[in-house]
């Protein structure tokens, strides 16, 4: 994502007026020549399909975190259980994970809150780069996404002087999620055999970053609210409104997420994928759009350094080893190029 700023300079005075008051970002008027362009709608790549196609709703593994404070085989079995759905589904969900309601509600409802400022105050308030808004590098509508999102590292959270009771409770927000996906790793690390040591030394707080999204209503159904893509990162934990509209692929087929109040959604990133040698799968998702109504998420990344070493932890190694600087700067590459992410088939030995 880069600066939209530029993109004023393609506005008459009356619409650059016009984004003073208004909330939404400029997508349609950005998006134009894609949104008219009928062609564009069949030009993609190998990876990329329509959202239009019907979907089948289904029910992701549903663990209860709370076995793991039980006797010894309670706490084997839940264990056991977040290792399988990492590894045949690469999402789950977990409930009594330790984040409290009151804590969930008031980050949704101050989320909804920073998301009706207008477009120019998001822009302005926020640290450069942390308000993105669709796709500068889309060159056709599947590689559009239909939304708008604050990207906040975790050590920035203090410093969003705007909107000190949001940064109040992102901050207990993060703090709690970051040592579930702590957990997490661990007991994935120890179902591999090894000590996890090496995800509190690299996934540090001013490694890791927290996402809000939202996404607004979008009247061409061909748009994705977020194109078809795997987490570049270790674990990602998401809490997402009622409205419904994540995807993931499995064994070929696009599933429809539903959504459960009571849960987080967990799922296996890029990098965890490479770690494990294949075991845990990092599991390609969209987010498709509503035609009228709007939906909010918030994402936790846990991540290493960028000079962090990424090897497999067992041999033969499917993946050669490299920095996630490394992989941040292929992916970066690929996008740009070709408009989406490869990821880690760039890596294989």
């Amino acid at each position: 994502m880069g600066d939209h700023s530029k993109n004023f300079l393609l506005f008459p005075l009356d619409q650059i007026t016009n984004m003073e008051s208004t909330a939404e970002p400029p997508l349609q008027e950005t998006y134009k020549a894609l949104l008219d362009s009928k062609s564009s709608i069949n030009n993609v790549g190998a990876n990329m399909q329509p959202v239009t196609e019907l979907v089948e709703e289904c029910e992701l593994p549903l663990i209860d975190l709370s076995m793991l404070g039980l006797g010894e085989s309670e706490r084997e079995k839940c264990k056991a259980e977040i290792a399988e759905a990492s590894q045949e589904w690469g999402f789950f969900q977990v409930i009594n994970h330790g984040i409290s309601e009151e804590i969930l509600e008031k980050m949704r409802s101050e989320q909804v809150d920073v998301f009706k400022k207008s477009f120019r105050e998001k822009e302005r308030v926020f640290p450069a780069g942390t308000y993105r808004w669709g796709t500068p590098s889309a060159t056709c509508l599947p590689q559009l996404s239909w939304s708008e999102a604050f990207h906040v590292p975790l050590i920035d959270i203090s410093s969003l002087g705007g909107f000190t009771s949001i940064s109040s409770t992102m901050e207990q927000f993060a703090g709690t999620v970051s040592e579930l996906a702590q957990k997490l790793a661990e007991i994935l690390a120890e179902k591999m055999g090894h000590k996890a040591t090496f995800f509190r030394e690299n996934c540090v707080p001013s490694t890791c970053y927290l996402r809000m999204n939202r996404y607004p209503p979008c009247p061409i159904s061909e748009i994705s609210g977020l194109m078809p893509h795997t987490d570049s990162d270790f674990l990602t934990i998401l809490h997402q409104d009622q409205i419904g509209g994540l995807q993931l692929l499995k064994d070929g087929k696009w599933f429809a997420v539903k959504p459960n109040p009571q849960a987080l959604i967990i799922n296996i990133g890029d990098l965890f994928q490479a770690w494990s040698n294949d075991v845990y799968k990092s599991v390609e998702h969209r987010v498709v759009t509503n035609k009228v109504v709007e939906r909010f998420s918030t994402a936790y990344f846990l991540c290493p350094s960028y000079e962090t070493r990424i090897q497999s932890c067992m041999e033969p190694s499917v993946y050669k080893e490299f920095s996630f600087g490394e992989f941040r700067q292929q992916v970066q590459h690929d996008v740009k190029k070709l408009g989406y992410k490869v990821g880690l088939p760039r890596f294989i030995v």
